[in-house]
C-alpha cells in the first residue's frame, strides 16, 4: 500500500468510527425522542447512517485495507467507547428529572455538532481522493457529506421549534414531554406485547430467554428503568403500591431484584418523586454479586458459591442481607467463609 492509499485508508477509517458511534447515539436519540418530524428525520438519518457505515467498509476494502486498519488508527476503540456511552446514557437521561423536553433540545444541539464534524471528514476525504486521482472514494465522500448537509439542515430548522417546547415547559409550567411516545416507551410496549404473545406459546423458553438477557451487566437495570418510567401502578412488584405511604412502601423495597427497584424508581420519579423512596431505592442500587444473582433461588446461589473464595462469599452475604435477607443463601455464605 503506498502513501497515497495509506492516506486515504487513514480518513476512511476515521470516518468509518465516526459513523459506527454515531449509529448508537441515533439509537439512543430516537429513545428519548418523542413520535413526530423530528423523531422521524432521526430514524431515517440512522439508515443512511448504517448505509454510509457499510460504504465506507466497501471502500476501504477495495483499496486494501480493513480493521486493522481502523485499528492502527484508533478509530475502533473510538467506535466502541461512543457504542458504550451512547447505551449507558439512554436511561439516566430518560429519568432525569421531568426535563424532558431540555434533553431533546441537548441532543438535537449535539447532534448538529456531530453533523458538522462528519460534513468536515468527508469534505476532506473528497479532496485528498480528488488530489491523489481516487474517484471513486471522491464520489463515495460527496455523496455521503450531501445526506450530512441535508441532516444538519434538518436539525437546525428543528432546533427553535424545540427550543419553544423548553419556554413552555422550563418557563411556562406547561410541558409536553411524554416519555411513553418515546422510541424506548413504544419498544417497552411492544416488547410487553411480543413477550405475552410468546409466553402463551411457550412460556417456559420465553421467560429462559429474557432470564438469561438480564445476566449480561447492566441490563436488568436499565429495562427496569425505562419499564418503570412507562408502568403503572399495578405493574410494580410491591402490590397496593398507590395505597401505600412512603414508610410502607421503604419497607418492602430490600426484598425487591435490582430490576424491580429500578421500575419503582422510574414509576416514582415520573408520579408523585417523593426522595424518601427514591433516595432509599438509589441506596439499596449497585451490582449485583453476579449476573442473574437476583433471578436465582436459594438452591442456585448456594450452588454457586460452592467453592468460592471467602472474598466472593462476604460480597453475597452483604448484598443478601441488604435486599432478600434469605437464611439458606447466608448459611451458605458462612459455609464458604468458614471453608
Amino acid at each position: 500500500m503506498n502513501a497515497d492509499t495509506q492516506k486515504i485508508a487513514q480518513y476512511l477509517g476515521e470516518a468509518l468510527a465516526t459513523e459506527r458511534a454515531l449509529t448508537r447515539v441515533l439509537q439512543s436519540q430516537i429513545a428519548m425522542t418523542p413520535s413526530g418530524q423530528y423523531r422521524d428525520a432521526l430514524e431515517t438519518h440512522l439508515r443512511e447512517t448504517r448505509d454510509h457505515a457499510e460504504r465506507v467498509q466497501d471502500r476501504m476494502e477495495d483499496i486494501g485495507a480493513g480493521e486493522s486498519t481502523l485499528a492502527a488508527t484508533g478509530g475502533l476503540i473510538e467506535s466502541l467507547i461512543g457504542q458504550a456511552l451512547a447505551l449507558a446514557k439512554t436511561p439516566l437521561d430518560l429519568l432525569r428529572g421531568s426535563g424532558g423536553e431540555e434533553t431533546v433540545l441537548k441532543n438535537a444541539k449535539d447532534a448538529a455538532a456531530t453533523e458538522a464534524l462528519e460534513i468536515a471528514t468527508y469534505t476532506a476525504i473528497e479532496r485528498l481522493a480528488k488530489d491523489v486521482g481516487d474517484d471513486k472514494t471522491a464520489r463515495v465522500a460527496r455523496e455521503i457529506r450531501r445526506d450530512e448537509e441535508r441532516m444538519l439542515d434538518r436539525i437546525l430548522q428543528e432546533i427553535p421549534q424545540l427550543t419553544g417546547k423548553v419556554v413552555a415547559a422550563d418557563v411556562r409550567g406547561n410541558g409536553s414531554y411524554d416519555v411513553s411516545r418515546t422510541g424506548a416507551g413504544e419498544a417497552v410496549r411492544e416488547a410487553a406485547q411480543s413477550a405475552g404473545e410468546t409466553a402463551r406459546t411457550a412460556g417456559t423458553k420465553a421467560k429462559e430467554a429474557a432470564r438469561t438477557a438480564r445476566r449480561v451487566p447492566g441490563v436488568a437495570r436499565a429495562e427496569g428503568e425505562v419499564k418503570g418510567a412507562v408502568a403503572s401502578a399495578d405493574d410494580l412488584a410491591i402490590a397496593g403500591y398507590e395505597d401505600l405511604n412512603a414508610e410502607e412502601i421503604v419497607k418492602r423495597l430490600p426484598s425487591l431484584s435490582q430490576i424491580d427497584l429500578a421500575k419503582v424508581d422510574g414509576f416514582e420519579r415520573r408520579h408523585q418523586d417523593r426522595t424518601t423512596i427514591t433516595d432509599r431505592v438509589q441506596s439499596l442500587l449497585g451490582d449485583e454479586p453476579w449476573p442473574g444473582y437476583d433471578e436465582q433461588n436459594v438452591q442456585e446461589i448456594r450452588k454457586a458459591l460452592d467453592g468460592a473464595d471467602s472474598s466472593k462469599a462476604r460480597e453475597v452475604a452483604d448484598y443478601e442481607r441488604r435486599h432478600k435477607d434469605r437464611n439458606g443463601v447466608l448459611q451458605a455464605t458462612e459455609a464458604a467463609v468458614a471453608a
